[in-house]
């Protein structure tokens, strides 16, 4: 497996087992003082850096990885009143809204990396600056 491949997953694995265990666990999330459903930025901030990864080092995945993503929101949303915690289909469309920003901020950020030039720094070299100070 190549190493994108490699660090997408990982990536993914690891925010999908944060997700998990904040979602699945009788405890609540601060609520956020500018309005009631403020919950829902926690979903999409949660479900867009789960797929992030994937639009970012494997876009070619993502006809994989959307379905994949959405079923398992869908799953905790299913799971959440058998641990304590409330089931909610907003819950689960807020979850779809993070998979499209992260999708679109994955992407974007592969193409700003994809076009940034390979090897130069804004700052100029030593050497050229030695050249360049005594004149």
């Amino acid at each position: 497996m190549a190493s994108r491949s490699i660090l997408a997953l990982g990536l993914s694995l690891v925010v999908a087992a944060v997700i998990a265990f904040l979602t699945l666990t009788p405890i609540s999330a601060p609520q956020l003082q500018s309005f009631q459903e403020g919950d829902k930025i926690y979903h999409a901030i949660a479900f867009a850096g789960l797929v992030l990864p994937v639009a970012l080092f494997r876009p070619d995945r993502l006809l994989v990885a959307i379905p994949v993503h959405a079923a398992f929101g869908g799953l905790i949303e299913i799971i959440q009143p058998f641990v304590g915690r409330e089931r909610s289909f907003h819950d689960w469309i807020a979850d779809l809204v993070g998979i499209g920003i992260g999708i679109g901020v994955g992407l974007a950020l592969a193409v700003i990396l994809r076009n940034a030039p390979a090897g130069r720094s804004s700052r100029p070299s030593s050497s050229s600056w030695v050249s360049t100070r005594g004149r």
